[in-house]
């Protein structure tokens, strides 16, 4: 039994039933609406977020002070919690503004810490598109192919404690469920851990998309708590021998085979906080069909201090 399960007039924590890691946090419909209003009375934009950062963090407070219950304490304890590290939650059908669901991910990432300038957008977060076709330099925005398990911020200097994704719009989609592999439940986390390779430092080049010119070197495993956590992505990684590469494709084919990887269900409207030190996300390929049209939300960011 997780010590965060709780039934409150305000919201309720249960287990997700597709993994014991994550905890889903359902708000109740009047805290929803309640905040949404608070919002509109206050005149919240997109835009006014985005041009001033303080208050990113005032409508975090705004919905927790309308939540109760120390709803952000809990919040921050789950991510940090090496156990779980992982919460879904959503607006639960009360409003389908795809704005309102920017303003609602930025109050729950700032209950969570900091976001993160997001050098691809040029702004806190980042909302992109998958459809059928795609000319991106990536695969992020690729439909129809496996995105590898990694972990983001690799190729950034800045810290990169927690990750936030939001499902926007949803049409014609079949597939493409977000994969996600806690590091505890990956079967051969000793092997690779153990390996003298596992302590290097690779180096990262992003790709003309992402908008970051600088190299970063990045150790692969590190510990923090006394518990190894890991830095990768197959995509960007820079390898200096035909050592590293064969290690790196080992490691990255381990995770992707691993038994205990989820696909998590998510409904539009609802998003998913991970812990990005200990959890690896990918997303499955989506079923071909001319007018797919799936957009997402990122954030990610540093834990306050």
């Amino acid at each position: 039994m997780s010590k965060f399960i709780q039934n409150n007039e305000n919201f309720t924590i249960a287990l997700n039933p597709q993994t014991k890691r994550i905890h889903n946090i359902t708000l109740s419909n009047n805290v929803i609406s309640k905040f949404l209003e608070k919002m509109r009375e206050e005149n919240i934009s997109v835009q006014h977020l985005e041009y001033t950062p303080y208050e990113r963090q005032v409508i975090a407070d705004h919905l927790d002070e309308i939540a109760g219950h120390n709803l952000g304490e809990i919040l921050r304890d789950i991510i940090n919690d090496r156990d779980t590290g992982g919460f879904t939650i959503g607006l639960e059908g009360i409003s389908k503004d795809t704005n309102e669901f920017v303003i609602f991910s930025t109050a729950i990432a700032h209950l969570v810490g900091i976001s993160n300038f997001d050098s691809m957008t040029g702004k806190y977060y980042a909302r992109f598109v998958v459809k059928d076709t795609d000319n991106s330099d990536s695969y992020l925005r690729q439909a129809y192919r496996l995105f590898t398990m990694h972990t983001d911020g690799t190729f950034v200097s800045e810290a990169t404690d927690w990750l936030l994704m939001m499902k926007m719009v949803e049409e014609n989609a079949t597939g493409g469920e977000s994969r996600l592999l806690h590091l505890d439940d990956w079967a051969e986390l000793d092997k690779f851990y153990n390996n003298p390779l596992g302590k290097h430092k690779f180096q990262y080049i992003a790709p003309p998309s992402k908008n970051v010119q600088e190299m970063v070197y990045r150790q692969l495993f590190f510990l923090k708590n006394n518990r190894p956590c890991i830095c990768f992505i197959d995509q960007f990684a820079y390898p200096g021998t035909i050592e590293e590469a064969k290690f790196l494709k080992a490691l990255s084919h381990s995770m992707e085979t691993d038994k205990n990887v989820v696909e998590l269900a998510l409904p539009v409207g609802s998003l998913v906080v991970l812990n990005n030190e200990f959890w690896l996300h990918g997303r499955a390929a989506f079923a071909k069909h001319p007018d797919l049209n799936r957009e997402l939300l990122r954030q990610r960011g540093r834990f306050y201090e």
